[in-house]
């Protein structure tokens, strides 16, 4: 059998995604070789056969993903196998797309500043403020709409570069780079978002 030196531990928590409707942070019982045991909660138990991914930390790099396949069940306890190393999901190779969504940015001590997203990652967006005074470093609220869904996110600003609104002559404005780290739900509804977006732009094409 395949040893895989990279397994999560003994006692740990991962994030278990039989798809990215359906994802679970479950703990892990044993790991060795290529076996895993993982209890799950109830109503997340995948049937015997599937394929799920299991993903953990791999700070700073960003996290470990290992495909792995169910091979036994019983009740909320989930037997399965690696299928391959597990591979690092590097933070700038999360999904990213997207464009045009609104968001509101809030700080204290400033008013609100309205703006629109150029890209979103799990991890980062890349938007326009107008009339926002903004530096590298700062704390920020970013209440953003993805589609019918709200995602509110504590970020800090990076890049932030000023530009001049010259027609017509109006505040300066705020292209600014923001990262954030948001929770699995959250996470879920970017990246469901965003491939939404991927796959609409490709029906057009």
């Amino acid at each position: 059998m395949t040893t895989f030196p990279l397994l999560p531990d003994a006692g740990s928590y991962v994030e278990m995604s039989v798809s990215d409707e359906q994802t679970a942070r479950v703990r892990v019982v044993d790991s060795e070789d290529a076996r895993l045991i993982l209890s799950a909660p109830r109503d997340s138990v995948p049937g015997v056969g599937a394929n799920v991914a299991l993903r953990w930390s791999a700070a700073p790099r960003g996290r470990y993903s290992l495909l792995c396949r169910v091979t036994d069940v019983e009740e909320n306890m989930i037997e399965v196998e690696a299928q391959r190393q597990p591979v690092v999901e590097q933070h700038r190779h999360f999904v990213r797309g997207g464009g045009g969504e609104q968001v509101r940015l809030r700080r204290a001590g400033f008013p609100d500043a309205s703006g629109w997203i150029r890209d979103i990652s799990e991890h980062s967006m890349r938007g326009h403020f107008a009339g926002a005074e903004v530096n590298g470093g700062d704390d920020l609220r970013l209440e953003i709409q993805l589609g019918t869904e709200m995602v509110v996110l504590d970020a800090v600003a990076t890049k932030v570069a000023a530009l001049p609104q010259r027609v017509p002559p109006g505040p300066m404005s705020v292209e600014m780079v923001a990262v954030f780290d948001p929770d699995e739900s959250q996470a879920r509804i970017i990246r469901r978002y965003v491939m939404r977006q991927q796959l609409l732009s490709r029906s057009r094409a």
